[in-house]
């Protein structure tokens, strides 16, 4: 499907997250699991510091592992583009509160510290697609199936539940959720709480 624009939608996890591409249309081409972390690092520093460990120690522990998600990411992202034909124009993320506190020290203490892991991974995760040029979505995971369903109408189990006879599988909750970011985003009178960054073209 050479010139076919693609989106991708995640459903992330600590350290892991699926990720299902589908066209304009909403046909999914491609559900996969991806990584988004390297071997061996801890996958969450934050809320599982390692213990009498230092605010500085932890800090650079965190940094480590920031670093070692973005190298993560951006080899599963460029794994995942090689393996399509078509050009991606947009990644669609679980939303992060816009006033979520980036003090290290604050993060350890709750109720920040049960997020703060996550949405590390889901800011990577927005800068390397950014540096892509592509654009930037945000979903509500606890509705966005049920708004999806709400905008397909007629359509939202062939489009939803569909993927799972058409090819096999896994075909959980989390690949619908995703899919159903995409459409969502997709639909411009939707509903669903959304935000979007748009940069500039440049990068890979």
């Amino acid at each position: 499907m050479p010139g076919k624009f693609l989106h991708v939608g995640i459903y992330d996890h600590l350290g892991w997250a699926v990720s299902v591409t589908a066209t304009d249309n909403y046909e999914v081409v491609d559900r996969r699991r991806i990584d988004l972390l390297e071997p061996g690092m801890p996958n969450m520093p934050i809320h599982h510091p390692e213990p009498h460990l230092s605010l500085d120690e932890i800090s650079a522990v965190v940094t480590r592992v920031r670093a070692s998600a973005e190298r993560a990411i951006t080899a599963s992202l460029d794994a995942l583009t090689a393996a399509l034909q078509g050009i991606v124009t947009s990644l669609h993320l679980r939303t992060m509160p816009a006033d979520f506190p980036t003090d290290l020290a604050v993060l350890l203490h709750p109720p920040y510290d049960a997020q703060a892991d996550a949405i590390m991974y889901r800011k990577v995760l927005a800068s390397v697609a950014a540096a892509r040029g592509w654009a930037v979505h945000f979903y509500n995971a606890k509705t966005a199936e049920r708004d999806a369903a709400a905008l397909l109408g007629s359509r939202a189990s062939d489009v939803l539940q569909g993927p799972r006879e058409r090819l096999g599988p896994p075909w959980t909750k989390d690949h619908r959720t995703a899919l159903a970011a995409i459409v969502l985003a997709g639909d411009a009178d939707a509903k669903a709480p959304t935000s979007v960054i748009t940069p500039s073209p440049q990068g890979r």
